[in-house]
């Protein structure tokens, strides 16, 4: 998710009333054999350059090649829990919602990764001076209020021998985090592929320190594509002809960013141009990194994190994961 863009009310209610009006029952194809099939895509955040492949799908015709209509919109509440519920077919989410969807038994599986590596990270001013997770110690965080967060504060710190509670949490809600970092705290998190491209085109100095570089259990796999385990059950079809055409979407991304970054203005013209251009430029060799095809998600990346959350009593137990994914549907 994109902390930094904002969801207005009223696009809650369209979406909501969107979701009533369009849906078919999840696992059921067109009565016309001739008709392309609706399937309904969640958003976990407003459309930003991790969602480009699926606008690049809808935009080059890939679902249409595959007998498929899609609409994306702004999830309306719990990404996991319409899924789960069969309100919608497929969903952006991330490793740790399904986590912890896994172990309230609620029935969803990720079927993608959408980028192999996390990308976020702590960013403050270069001025703070916070160039290592040492550095946190007598300063202020904002935040979302999330325990994950002084979780991972607290761990980046351990090692340096730095005191947690020398640090000052405080809740700052949705505020963009640019904002946060020069007006309410010493320190932020963000997702460098939008927020710390975003400093850079504002000529902010920023110092960043990316997770996955100082603890391997921190680079987990988000976002994700995930989709109801009775869905692939019931109708796996669907889901490898939607799988087709989303991974044609995103090896496009890869291979022309320019292109992608036009097929999601054409659906998001609210966003800004030059910042969409920038953040596709420098996610094209993100989505696939290093992985023999896009989408890949590793077992070892799942226990990982799984561990870090159980050590850092995030959750109580250690959830299967051979449950929580699937590489099935990857072409």
């Amino acid at each position: 998710m994109y902390e930094n863009l904002k969801t207005q009310p009223l696009i809650y209610l369209v979406t909501f009333f969107l979701l009533i009006v369009v849906m078919v029952p999840m696992g059921c194809t067109a009565e016309d054999p001739d008709e392309p099939d609706q399937v309904m895509v969640l958003l976990d955040w407003t459309p930003n350059t991790n969602h480009s492949g699926l606008y690049a799908a809808i935009e080059q015709g890939y679902y249409l090649e595959e007998g498929l209509m899609v609409e994306i919109i702004e999830a309306p509440g719990s990404v996991v829990h319409m899924v789960a519920t069969g309100q919608a077919h497929f969903g952006v989410s991330f490793q740790e919602e399904v986590t912890y969807a896994l172990l309230s038994n609620m029935p969803v599986v990720s079927i993608a990764a959408i980028l192999q590596h996390n990308t976020s990270g702590f960013a403050s001013l270069k001025e703070k001076g916070i160039e290592t997770p040492a550095d946190f110690e007598g300063k202020s965080y904002g935040g979302w209020g999330s325990p994950v967060e002084e979780a991972t504060i607290k761990s980046l710190m351990k090692p340096y021998g730095a005191d947690f509670e020398q640090v000052d949490i405080i809740t700052t809600g949705e505020i963009d985090s640019l904002i946060v970092i020069e007006r309410e705290a010493d320190f932020a998190w963000i997702y460098y592929g939008w927020t710390g491209i975003e400093a850079e085109l504002k000529g902010m100095d920023l110092n960043f320190i990316e997770l996955r570089h100082i603890d391997p259990a921190l680079d987990y796999y988000t976002p994700v594509l995930i989709s109801g385990k009775n869905l692939i059950q019931e109708n796996p079809e669907l889901i490898e002809r939607f799988m087709r055409a989303t991974g044609k979407g995103y090896k496009l991304a890869i291979d022309n960013p320019e292109e992608a970054a036009r097929n999601l203005l054409a659906h998001a013209p609210e966003l800004d141009k030059e910042l969409v251009m920038a953040s596709q430029e420098w996610l094209a060799d993100k989505y696939q990194a290093n992985a023999e095809i896009w989408g890949l998600q590793q077992k070892e990346t799942w226990e990982a994190y799984s561990r870090w959350l159980f050590e850092f009593e995030l959750i109580e137990e250690m959830p299967d994961m051979e449950d929580a994914f699937t590489n099935e549907f990857l072409r």
